[in-house]
Parts: C-alpha cells; sequence; structure tokens
C-alpha cells in the first residue's frame, strides 16, 4: 500500500536566493454586481442661462412690435421700415418709377437721402439733411447715407406724391428746394423720426 506525499507549494525565489513575496492587487472601487443598477451621474441645468436667452428674445421681439425695427448694420442705429408711409391726397398727383442714380442722363432717380431727380430737374429736400454717402466721414455715416437713400427711394415710390416750394427756389448748386410731401405729410418728416434723417438747421452734423 503506497502513500503520496501531500503537494507542497515551493515558494519561488529570487536571484538572492530569497523567496518572492507576492502582494494582493490594490482595489479600484468597489465591484458591481449583476444585481447592482449603474450609477449615472445626472448633469446640472443652467437655468440662469436659459433664463437670460428667453429674456433676451422677448426684449428683441417688443423693441421690433414698437416700432424699432432691424438695426443699420455696423452703425449702432435703429430704424423702422415697416411704418406705413402716409396715404395720397387729391393734391398730390406727381408720379415717377424713381431707381437709384448711377451716371449717364438722369431722369427719375435718387441720388441720396434729401436729393433726386424727377422729369429731368435736380431737387434738394428743403427741410432735411441725411448722411453722405459720396463724401463720408467715417464708416457709421455711409452705413446710414446708404439706408437713408433705400428708404427715401421706397418712399417716394409708395404712391403720388407733390412738391412744396419753401422760402427760397433753388440753392447756390441749383438744386430746386422742395419739400416731397404726400397726404399733407412731409416724407423728410419720416425719415428724421426714423433716425435716417436731421431736421435741416442752416448746417450739416455730423454723423460720426
Amino acid at each position: 500500500m503506497s502513500f503520496r506525499k501531500p503537494f507542497r507549494a515551493v515558494p519561488l525565489k529570487g536571484k538572492n536566493g530569497r523567496p518572492i513575496r507576492f502582494r494582493k492587487p490594490r482595489s479600484k472601487g468597489p465591484t458591481l454586481k449583476f444585481w447592482d443598477k449603474p450609477v449615472i451621474k445626472k448633469k446640472k441645468i443652467n437655468w440662469w442661462a436659459i433664463a437670460l436667452a428667453i429674456g433676451s428674445v422677448v426684449l428683441i421681439g417688443y423693441g421690433v412690435s414698437m416700432g424699432y425695427g432691424p438695426m443699420v448694420i455696423g452703425t449702432g442705429t435703429s430704424y423702422s421700415e415697416t411704418s406705413a408711409a402716409p396715404l395720397a391726397s387729391p393734391e398730390d398727383t406727381l408720379y415717377a418709377n424713381f431707381g437709384i442714380c448711377d451716371g449717364g442722363k438722369r431722369q427719375n432717380c435718387v441720388v441720396d437721402g434729401d436729393t433726386f431727380w424727377f422729369a429731368g430737374e435736380k431737387y434738394r429736400v428743403l427741410d432735411i439733411n441725411t448722411p453722405e454717402i459720396s463724401n463720408p466721414q467715417c464708416d457709421r455715416e455711409l452705413a446710414l447715407g446708404r439706408a437713408a437713400t433705400q428708404r427715401f427711394r421706397q418712399l417716394i415710390n409708395d404712391g403720388p406724391f407733390s412738391l412744396e416750394s419753401g422760402p427760397e427756389e433753388t440753392d447756390r448748386y441749383g438744386r430746386k428746394l422742395r419739400r416731397v410731401m404726400r397726404g399733407g405729410q412731409s416724407l423728410g418728416d419720416i425719415l428724421v423720426a426714423q433716425g435716417l434723417a436731421e431736421t435741416w438747421q442752416g448746417h450739416r452734423s455730423g454723423w460720426c
């Protein structure tokens, strides 16, 4: 009858003859069991940012509805193109399809916000002054001048109009001085109300 010797683990030895000790690996955290539910961290919602965004949209909408209108890009000045032009009266008998003056023979066209040609004659709107586009002093004046030109063309093309004389017949450049009227209202006053012109004071103001 033979007996086997019990198995004994022989420790590993290093080069110096000493046994090598094994250490248990460090735990990196609790081990999840299959019945444990994973923990998902929820992201916090920044309610202040959402409220600020909603408030900005509301304020912009309120400004448009009150007639402050779109901004002239690069100027920081707002104007409204949505305000209704006055309706023509029986006295308003003049009409033409005005374009933008671009050289050559000028018949019916708009030079800028306060100067235009009608039936081959050059006119200056006598009650307003608008920013220059031919010799602007800064980019802001150029942007405002272009906006005033387009708006004046839109207004004068909206229907029949009349020309009202003032104290002087012509200016020093030979342009006829007239107030452009429709329904008893000056189209120049509309440009002033929209921030695209100033009431004429006998001299030009700065727009920069």
